[in-house]
This record gives structure tokens, sequence and C-alpha cells, in this order.
């Protein structure tokens, strides 16, 4: 004989419905300790494996890094300062920002210098009253040539080259 769909209706319980009498077990079912523990310890193994998961994809990132080259990009040794007559007499000082040289020029030479003291590689300052290169540092001083004459200095500022000018006719 098929069964019947509806609840039976019992003293306890009068009226009762399939739905209210599936809800019932399931709301007196409460988690065990033991369920709660496995709960925690997927939490603590997700926890473990990220970690893990973290640490390799770092060394794998570092690994990766080793292909690619770590090079310095500085600016290019050899430019253009113009032609002498750009230039009154005295130090120049337009391509120290961009170049790190002072332009000299006097009654008859033109010469650059490379603007690096040379004890430890700091930038000296002009001081035009002085009629000097002074660094800031340790207090080495040159003239307007370059020469070191005061100081820790061990020896004269390096004096870049300067390429002749070719006349095309």
């Amino acid at each position: 004989m098929p069964e019947n769909s509806e609840a039976k209706a019992t003293p306890s319980n009068p009226g009762a419905t399939p739905a209210a009498a599936s809800a019932k077990p399931a709301a007196a079912k409460a988690e065990t300790p033991t369920q709660v523990n496995q709960q925690i310890n997927k939490g603590r193994r997700r926890v473990v494996w990220a970690c893990i998961w973290g640490y390799l994809g770092v060394n794998f990132l570092m690994f990766l890094r080793f292909f690619f080259p770590r090079a310095l990009y500085e600016p290019n040794t050899q430019f253009n300062i113009g032609y002498p007559a750009d230039f009154g007499l005295g130090i120049d000082q337009r391509y120290l920002m961009t170049n790190r040289v002072w332009v000299v020029k006097e009654p008859d030479r033109l010469f650059v210098i490379f603007a690096r003291c040379t004890h430890f590689g700091c930038t000296p300052e002009w001081k035009p009253a002085e009629n000097k290169f002074k660094c800031p540092c340790h207090g080495s001083g040159y003239d307007s040539e370059g020469m070191n004459f005061e100081g820790p200095a061990p020896r004269p500022m390096d004096r870049a080259l300067l390429a002749p000018l070719v006349a095309f006719n």
C-alpha cells in the first residue's frame, strides 16, 4: 500500500506536517566536538598550505629575476658642448646638473673638468669669490684648473677629453 505523504496526527503532535517532522531531527542534530576540531584543523591546513605556496611563489619570482639584467642607466659619456665662442671667460656651470662637468675657458684654451672630488667622489662647489672649487664634505680645495692645493684630496680633478672640431668644406 502506498505511503501517505501526510504525517499522522498524534496526541503529542496534533496537525503535524512532513516538513515540520523532518526539520525537527535536523535541529536536534548538533555539531559534536570532533566535527568542530576537524573544521579547525582544515583551517589550520589551509593556512599552512598558503604559507608553503607563498614561500615557493616568492622563491620562483627570485629565480625568474635572475634572467633579467641589472643594468645601470647612466648618462652618455660623450656629448656635444657646442663651439668655443658659446662660452665666456671663466667657469661655465650649464652642464653641471646634466653631465657633471664644468667648462673652463681661458684666453688661450678651453677645457672641461669632471666635477668629482678625488677624495671620496663628492661634487665640489665653485666659489667665484675665492676663485676655487671647494668640496663640502671634507674640505678639499682645487684651483680654477682643477689642481688640488688643500685638504685630503690625493690628486687633481679629472679632465674630459675634447674631440677636435672637424670643418667640412
